[in-house]
């Protein structure tokens, strides 16, 4: 297994430069690195520590959050319940969602609901509501310079996303015990949403299915981040902007003993917006995939569905 070689670009670049380097990158791998997001080391720093003291408590106290038929959108996820598109086992993970607080009297509370919070660890809800909108604001920049590289105004996705069904995960990937029966930490994948943001985690494990059919690893650099492209934005872009396959496999020998945490930041679009295939993405060489319009909300609602969080 080789590491893909992508670019590890910096946010702090003049927008046009970072724009064409994001697009170059996304066409080439569906993903790119960033570094100089301006996240806080130290609230990053306790963002990890909070999710795994979260995952070390009893089993039953997590259950007790967990939202039945709510499809995973907030809080508790227990251990074997999310599966990839088409696989036939489960992922060997467990997870947490925080998602995005609404004022009363928004339209979109129907599709969004309200917050799960523990009762401990302490300080979790105020860490993670900062971390929400760290990533949120950082979200929102590269939508700003991939929409410029798409020739489209910079602040084109503004209004789409700025109250997007935004989601930050915390996953934890337990120890491995015994054979997994053929069970991936998290088989071949795409995600659902425009773009992912993850932080670098400290087991390594995440794999891009390159254009030569060979999976390769990537591995941020500290302080950085992997983003890449999920299928909603695939499918605006007509394919323009990949949607790369990718998994967590599983470690060996003595790292197989040793629990992985990550902590991505699922970018979405406002649950009302309509998908509309970009028109200068659409050309003869490339004619349009999607003519039919479709709701940001149906169309998570159908992929929920095919991962087995909702029947």
């Amino acid at each position: 297994m080789t590491l893909a070689s992508i670019p590890v670009l910096s946010m702090a670049d003049e927008p046009q430069k970072l724009s064409s380097a994001l697009g170059d990158s996304f066409r080439e791998y569906g993903f790119a690195m960033v570094r100089d997001h301006g996240i806080d080391p130290d609230l990053i720093a306790q963002g990890w520590q909070l999710s795994k003291q979260f995952f070390a408590l009893p089993e039953a106290e997590k259950r007790s959050y967990y939202q039945v038929g709510g499809g995973g959108a907030r809080g508790y996820t227990p251990f074997g319940t999310e599966i990839a598109k088409d696989a036939t086992v489960h992922d060997l993970k467990e997870f947490w969602h925080v998602g995005r607080d609404l004022p009363e009297g928004s339209p979109l509370r129907s599709s969004m609901p309200d917050n799960v919070w523990p009762q401990r660890p302490e300080h979790f809800r105020d860490v993670f509501t900062r971390l929400y909108a760290e990533f949120d604001r950082v979200g929102l920049i590269l939508l700003s310079r991939i929409a410029a590289d798409l020739g489209l105004d910079a602040d084109w996705f503004d209004s789409a996303a700025s109250e997007g069904n935004s989601v930050l995960r915390l996953a934890h990937y337990p120890p491995l015990s015994g054979d997994p029966g053929g069970a991936l930490r998290a088989g071949p994948h795409e995600d659902i949403n425009l773009i992912t943001l993850l932080l670098g985690a400290e087991e390594a494990g995440l794999e891009l299915l390159g254009k030569d059919g060979e999976w390769h690893g990537v591995n941020p650099p500290e302080g950085a981040m992997v983003v890449n492209i999920g299928d909603m934005l695939q499918r605006l872009t007509n394919h323009v902007l990949p949607s790369t396959t990718h998994r967590v496999r599983n470690p060996e020998g003595e790292r197989s003993r040793h629990s992985r945490f990550s902590m991505p930041f699922f970018v979405h679009l406002r649950s009302d917006f309509m998908f509309r295939t970009l028109p200068g993405c659409i050309t003869a060489e490339n004619p349009d995939r999607y003519p039919d319009p479709l709701s940001a909300d149906e169309y998570l609602q159908e992929r929920l569905r095919e991962i087995g969080l909702v029947s």
